[in-house]
C-alpha cells in the first residue's frame, strides 16, 4: 500500500489512517483505533516498554504534532504535557491521520560491564572428571573398505567398527552426519574421526548420537554453550565438551527489557501471540550476538557448537521456547512443564550446529526456575550437613533452605529495585554505576565509588543498599525510610518527586545534566524489596520449625551478589544479622550451574534429582508471609532485637536517634 496523496484510506477492512513518524520521516498505514505503539513498531522503530505496555512507566512518551488521538491513560503526563501533544504510545488510540514525533531514545548499553576488574577476572567454573565419560568424545576409527564380497552399507560398516574398536553400540547418526559419511570415508581412505555424543541425560549409557564425521585424524574442538537467561541480562559460557575447559564468555542485557522490566510485565505483554513471538526473537537475537562475539574472538565456526544447556527463571524459559506463559501469573500459578524436552538448535534459530540439542534445566514451580536448579547444583549445599540458606537476589528473590537430607524453596517478588531499575537515578551495573557510598556523619557529604572508576551515571542496586545503610546510620532517614535530615545539608532537599538526597551534583556526573539522587519514593521501593527477601527467608525457616538464627551458612548468588556490602545489607535488614564469615558470595550461580550441567554428565543428571527433591512453598498461600513482610518494612525491622549489631552501630553513631519527620 503506497502513501498516495497522504490521506486516510480504506483497504476494504475498515478505515486506514496514515501515520507520519518524525524525525525518521517514515509513513505507515494502520487501522482506525489502533495503538500508536503498533504504528511505531510497524515502521521498524521502537519505544521502550519496560512496564510491558500497561501504561505504568511513562517511558514510551511521544508527541502528537498533528491529528486526533484518544488517550486511554495519561499517567505521568501533566496537563501541560497533554496540551503540547505528549502521549503514551502504548495507551493512545489513533483516530485519524497523524504526525508523531518519536524521540530518539537512548539505546540500552549492550555490554554488561562491571569495570576493569570484572572485565579482567576469569569467570569461576566448576569441573568434574571428564576423562571417564565426557558428553562428547572423538574416536579415530578405521573401516574395512567394501568389496563385492562385503557390500554392507557405509553406516552399518562404521557402526560395526565403532562397536568392535571402541565398545560403542547403538550409534545413531544425525542426518547431517549421515549425508557426509560416504564422501568422508573415501576422502579419508577409510580412516575417519567421529564425534559421538555419549547418550542423553536421561539414559547416559546410550543410545549414542553420531554428530559429525571427519576424514583421517582430525584435531577439531567440540564445543558446548551454557546460557543463563536472566530477566535483566543474559550470560553465555563457551566450553570444550571433551576437557571441560572454559573457552570464552560474554554477557549482555536481555533485549526483552524494552518490553517489560520484570516477568509479570513481560507475561502481560505476551498475551498477544505476535508479542510472544517478538519476545522469543528478542532473547534469541541477544544470545546469537553473544555467540557470534565469542566465536569471532576464537576464530571458530558455529558448527563447532554441539550442545547447549540453558538456565533461567520459569518465565524466561517459557519465552525462550515460545511457550504460553499466561498461567504462571494467575492462581494456581501453573507453568507449561517442569521438565522440557531437548530441542534442535535449528528450530530456535540459534547460531550453532543445526542438529545440536538445546537442553533447558528443569524448573520447580512458577517462580522457582531452572536458574535456581542450576544455582543449587553449583552451591553443593545438597551434599553437606550444615543447614544452609541459598539466596539468589535479582528481580525475583528466590531462595533454597536445607542440606543433604532435605531442601525447601520459595520465591518472593523483589521487583526491579535491586537491578537498578525503577529508581529515579537507577542504572544497571554498567561502567559508571555507583556501587558504594559513604556519608560523613557530620556534614552528610558523600564519598562514592563507581564501577570502572568512571564518572558516575547513576546508582545500581548494590550502591543503593550501601547508600541506604549509610543514610540510616547517619540519620538522613528514619526507621520508616522517611527522609529526616532536612536543614542539615543542602543535599537533603525537596525535589520534584518529594524529599530526596543528592548523591552527585549534575556537574560531577558523566552526563553533566542531572543530579543523581535517591528519593523517598525510591527508598520505599527498596524497603519493599528488602522486606520481601527477609520475610521469605524467615517464613521458609519457620515452615520447617527453624528460626533464622538456626541457619549456619548463607550463600548469595545473583548478578550483583558479589558487590553487596554485607554490613550494609544487614544494617537495612536485607540479610539476617549473622557473623560476616557465615556469608559467602558466589556470583552468577545460574550460569555456573548451567556450565557444570553442560560439561558433566553426572551434574546434568543431578539437576533433575535436585528439582525433584525441592519442596516448593507458595508464599502467596501462606498467611505468615504478609505478617513477616509488614514487620520487615522498617529499617532494619520492627523487632530490633533481631539485629543486635545494628542496634550497637546506631548507638555508637547516633546516641539521640532521629525518628520523626523534620
Amino acid at each position: 500500500m503506497s502513501p498516495g496523496d497522504g490521506t486516510s484510506m480504506d483497504d476494504g477492512n475498515g478505515r486506514q489512517c496514515l501515520v507520519r513518524l518524525e524525525p525518521s520521516e517514515q509513513t505507515v498505514y494502520i487501522a482506525f483505533g489502533g495503538l500508536l505503539e503498533e504504528a511505531i513498531t510497524q515502521a521498524g522503530l521502537s519505544v521502550p516498554l519496560p512496564c510491558g505496555g500497561q501504561g505504568r512507566c511513562g517511558r514510551c512518551v511521544v508527541q502528537v504534532r498533528e491529528g486526533t488521538v484518544r488517550r486511554r491513560s495519561a499517567l505521568r503526563l501533566s496537563e501541560d504535557d497533554i496540551e503540547q501533544g505528549y502521549a503514551l504510545a502504548c495507551q493512545t488510540l489513533i483516530e485519524g491521520d497523524l504526525t508523531v514525533w518519536v524521540p530518539p531514545h537512548e539505546e540500552l548499553v549492550q555490554r554488561l560491564e562491571a569495570g576493569d576488574r570484572a572485565e579482567k577476572a576469569a569467570p569461576e567454573v566448576m569441573l568434574c572428571d571428564h576423562a571417564a565419560k565426557p558428553w562428547v568424545a572423538r574416536y579415530q576409527t578405521t573401516v574395512e573398505p567394501p568389496s563385492m564380497g562385503d557390500n554392507t552399507p557405509d553406516l552399518e560398516r562404521l557402526q560395526r567398527e565403532l562397536a568392535r574398536q571402541h565398545g560403542l553400540r547403538d550409534v545413531r547418526p544425525t542426518l547431517a552426519a549421515l549425508a557426509k559419511l560416504p564422501t568422508v570415508l573415501r576422502e579419508g581412505e577409510w580412516t575417519v574421526t567421529v564425534e559421538i555424543e555419549q547418550g542423553d541425560w536421561a539414559a547416559p549409557d546410550g543410545p549414542y548420537r553420531l554428530l559429525d564425521v571427519l576424514p583421517g585424524s582430525a584435531e577439531t574442538r567440540v564445543l558446548g554453550l551454557a546460557i543463563d537467561i536472566g530477566t535483566t541480562s543474559v550470560a553465555t559460557y563457551l566450553g570444550d565438551l571433551e576437557t571441560g575447559e572454559l573457552v570464552d564468555h560474554a554477557s549482555a542485557f536481555n533485549s526483552q527489557i524494552a518490553r517489560g522490566e520484570d516477568v509479570i510485565s513481560r507475561i502481560i505483554y505476551a498475551r498477544q501471540p505476535e508479542h510472544r513471538q517478538e519476545l522469543q526473537e528478542r532473547v534469541i537475537t541477544t544470545i546469537n550476538a553473544l555467540v557470534d562475539e565469542m566465536l569471532a574472538r576464537q576464530n571458530l565456526m558455529p558448527e563447532r557448537i554441539a550442545l547447549a544447556t540453558v538456565a533461567g527463571n520459569t518465565t524466561m524459559i517459557h519465552l525462550f521456547l515460545g511457550l504460553e506463559p499466561q498461567y504462571i501469573r494467575t492462581e494456581p500459578y501453573i507453568p507449561a512443564a517442569g521438565k522440557f524436552p531437548p530441542v534442535p538448535a535449528v528450530s530456535l534459530g540459534l547460531h550453532m550446529r543445526p542438529e545440536a540439542l538445546v537442553d533447558c534445566l528443569p524448573v520447580v514451580g512458577a517462580y522457582v526456575g531452572g536458574d535456581i536448579t542450576a544455582g543449587l547444583l553449583r552451591t553443593g549445599m545438597h551434599e553437606q550437613e550444615a543447614v544452609t540458606l541459598f539466596i539468589d537476589v535479582g528481580t525475583n528473590g528466590e531462595m533454597v533452605l536445607g542440606n543433604s537430607d532435605w531442601l525447601i524453596t520459595c520465591a518472593c517478588s523483589a521487583g526491579p529495585a535491586f537491578e537498578g531499575a525503577g529508581a529515579t537515578s537507577g542504572t544497571p551495573a554498567v561502567t559508571g554505576a555507583i556501587e558504594q557510598v559513604w556519608i560523613d556523619p557530620r556534614s552528610l557529604e558523600p564519598t562514592w565509588a563507581t564501577l570502572g572508576d568512571a564518572p558516575p551515571i547513576g546508582i545500581c542496586g548494590s550502591g543503593m543498599i550501601s547508600l541506604l545503610g549509610e543514610m540510616m546510620i547517619t540519620g538522613v532517614i528514619d526507621k520508616g525510610g522517611r527522609i529526616a535530615g532536612h536543614g542539615r545539608s543542602p543535599r537533603v532537599r525537596r525535589g520534584e518527586e518529594g524529599p530526596e538526597y543528592v548523591i552527585v551534583w549534575a556537574a560531577e556526573t558523566g552526563a553533566g545534566d542531572k543530579d543523581i539522587v535517591l528519593t523517598e519514593t525510591d527508598i520505599q521501593n527498596l524497603l519493599r524489596a528488602k522486606a520481601a527477601i527477609y520475610a521469605g527467608a524467615t517464613v521458609l525457616c519457620e515452615s520447617v520449625g527453624l528460626a533464622i538464627t538456626d541457619v549456619e551458612r548463607v550463600l548469595i548468588g545473583g548478578g550483583f551478589g558479589r558487590h553487596i556490602d554485607v554490613e550494609k545489607a544487614i544494617q537495612i535488614g536485607l540479610l539476617p544479622d549473622m557473623p560476616w564469615e557465615q556469608f559467602t558470595y558466589l556470583g552468577n550461580t545460574s550460569i555456573q550451574g548451567a556450565y557444570l550441567a553442560l560439561t558433566c554428565r553426572e551434574g546434568r543428571a543431578q539437576a533433575d534429582e535436585l528439582a525433584n527433591k525441592m519442596t516448593y512453598l507458595e508464599l502467596s498461600a501462606d498467611g505468615r508471609f504478609m505478617d513477616a513482610f509488614t514487620s520487615a518494612l522498617f529499617i532494619p525491622h520492627t523487632d530490633e532485637s533481631r539485629f543486635p549489631s545494628v542496634q550497637r552501630a546506631l548507638a555508637e553513631a547516633r546516641p539521640e536517634r532521629v525518628s520523626h519527620h523534620d
